[in-house]
């Protein structure tokens, strides 16, 4: 069979599960449409969790990340596994003993306000709908290389998708369906891996790959040096910056590494999956099994970028590093050409492919780079430079053009046609990415409609309305949701895994900082709950539309934060505004404290206690 038949059968088997899973687990009720019912085993809500967290940021952009930036990509590797242990051992087991629907359930019962309730609901729209537009961007990414359409279209076709198992099934059909998509990434993200290892390294284990050394067969150059070395040496010698070393300043990388972690603790999607299962005790084991099931992914991404990134140059510029001639390259380029998301612009008019640092497409002038990098910086900034009579040239030093645009979120999708791997493989990876993309675009649609339909409408402005009414908003929530949340797709503010972050950041300045102090302060009361979540998520918005969509220069970054960073700032705003006014405020009522003195105390983590969501 051909590629594109390939890639049809995967990618429509796929589709027809999930809309199959959907129908046959149709929501019949609000609580299976909140929380499936409460009844999911510990470990099927693990692999439900590992879905929906693991989105297309992980399987398609984060391995682009770590291809393109090296060290650099460290914070996200370790903001987002470490975010989902703090998740695991701080909250999960405490926010599900409260027996809520969703987060802003718990913050209006545990503030006793309608107002922080409110709050919630639009700090949860805010984050989900940042989030999602990363989902529906790799969604629209895969089907315009595999299904031949563009971007736009793409985005179109995943909507649809969403739309019957998001709508009709609820938390019930996405939990199910989640099972079957955590299932076909893994192992769509796994196999391709084990594939590059071997050919590049001989080793079988993509966790053992960045400490062996290269094959002859690879290129002759290279053989016998460990993949690291190689890279470095590589990427340097193109002007790039040293694999092994960041460019990002220390406080950057911390904050980033920080409003990740704080960010996935307080994601208001993946906090929900743990409301699905029966009580506490399983609660902490899903989590378990979760943390399990992402490590599986997050401990292969290492290798995939950086092998990615090796097979990438050796294809571009060829074993002697002077380019390859256009007519000779591989399908894969001319293929990704045609979604634009690879661009070719020969500088010199050689008809040779060549591949270094630079803008290859600024203002339609040649952009140049020294081997160190230092003069092509230089260059990227004023592209009209004269070369000969610029300070510090050397003109011993053979100047490169970069000819070559290719879009990082690719990385992990066109791997496997870059290493020539078998047909069956690439399309496997273009199911597995799509498993990806719609599972976690499933879970945040549902916690907005939920958050639209339960806490706004039934909780404060509806709440005379019945189950059947109120299960019928939850649906046209959701449609709504669809809607939006495909424009945002198709106007994203960033490359995926730079959007999902800032849906990270305002997490974590919003929400984490009051459950929290929900959980563990008796003393934090509706004043200083509102207070905080104002001051973090109006402080984080504003730098981040600032700097995304208002052209904020880098050099006007506060103390260099990225905005991806600066959620921790606001979150430690949060944390001292909303402690100041909790000391200078009335104390919550008695059985406020109660409540969290209840919450607490270990003593219903069995089925005994067990009690549905209030």
């Amino acid at each position: 069979m051909s590629l594109d038949v390939l890639t049809y059968l995967f990618v429509g088997l796929s589709f027809t599960l999930y809309i199959g899973i959907a129908i046959w687990a149709r929501a019949g009720s609000t609580k299976e449409f909140y929380v499936a019912g409460g009844g999911v085993h510990p470990a099927a809500n693990g692999m439900a969790t590992a879905a929906d967290w693991m989105s297309a940021a992980s399987f398609i952009s984060l391995a682009g990340i770590v291809s393109f930036s090296g060290y650099d990509a460290s914070g996200y590797l370790m903001g987002w596994t470490g975010g989902y242990v703090m998740l695991a051992l701080l909250l999960a087991p405490y926010l599900r003993k409260f027996g809520k629907f969703t987060v802003p359930d718990f913050i209006g019962d545990r503030y006793y306000s309608n107002t922080a309730r409110t709050l919630a609901v639009i700090c949860v729209i805010f984050i989900s709908f940042t989030y999602i537009a990363g989902q529906m961007r790799g969604t629209g990414i895969v089907f315009s290389r595999f299904l031949h359409v563009d971007i736009d279209t793409g985005v179109l076709i995943g909507m649809v998708i969403v739309f019957f198992y998001a709508v009709m099934g609820g938390m019930k059909g996405i939990t199910y369906t989640q099972v079957a998509q955590y299932c076909i990434l893994i192992f769509a993200y796994t196999v391709p891996a084990v594939f590059l290892v071997m050919q590049v390294t001989g080793h079988v284990l993509p966790q053992t790959g960045l400490g062996a050394t290269v094959l002859e067969s690879v290129n002759p150059v290279w053989a016998g040096k460990p993949v690291l070395f190689v890279l470095d040496e590589v990427v340097q010698d193109l002007g790039f910056h040293e694999y092994t070393t960041g460019t990002r300043t220390t406080i950057d990388t911390f904050f980033i590494t920080a409003a990740l972690m704080a960010g996935t603790a307080g994601l208001p999607h993946v906090i929900v999956r743990f409301f699905t299962v029966p009580n506490v005790r399983d609660a902490r084991s899903s989590a378990g099994w979760a943390l399990m099931f992402i490590a599986v992914l997050y401990l292969t991404v290492p290798a995939v970028g950086a092998i990615g990134q090796l097979n990438l140059i050796n294809t571009l510029n060829g074993e002697q590093g002077d380019g390859v001639s256009y007519s000779d390259m591989p399908s894969w380029f001319k293929n990704w050409e045609q979604s634009g998301l690879v661009a070719w612009n020969d500088r010199n008019g050689d008809g040779k492919v060549q591949y270094a640092a630079g803008d290859a497409f600024m203002d339609g002038k040649p952009v140049l780079t020294d081997k160190y990098g230092e003069f092509g910086q230089r260059l990227t900034e004023n592209p009209l430079i004269d070369t000969e009579a610029s300070p510090g040239f050397d003109p011993g030093i053979q100047p490169y053009a970069n000819e070559v645009f290719v879009d990082r979120d690719i990385m992990v999708l066109a791997n496997p046609e870059v290493a020539s791997l078998p047909d069956w493989v690439i399309a496997l990876v273009a199911a597995g990415a799509v498993a990806a993309a719609l599972s976690t675009a499933a879970g945040l649609l549902l916690v907005i409609s939920t958050a639209i339909s339960h806490d706004l409408l039934k909780k404060t402005l509806l709440p005379e309305i019945n189950e059947r009414q109120e299960l019928v908003a939850a649906r046209m929530a959701s449609v709504a949701a669809i809607c939006i949340a495909g424009y945002f797709g198709l106007n994203p503010p960033g490359y995926v895994a730079a959007t999902v972050a800032l849906a990270f950041g305002l997490a974590a300045a919003s929400f984490f900082p009051v459950i929290f102090m929900g959980i563990f302060f008796k003393r934090m009361n509706k004043e200083g709950a509102i207070a905080g979540m104002l001051v973090g998520l109006l402080s984080t918005m504003a730098y981040i539309v600032y700097f995304k969509f208002m052209g904020g220069a880098k050099e006007d970054l506060f103390m260099g934060i990225s905005p991806e960073g600066f959620g921790t700032l606001g979150m430690l705003m949060n944390f001292t505004v909303a402690f100041v006014v909790s000391r200078v405020t009335p104390r919550p009522p008695e059985e406020v404290q109660a409540m969290v003195d209840d919450i607490r105390i270990p003593r219903s983590a069995g089925r005994v206690h067990a009690q549905e969501p209030r």
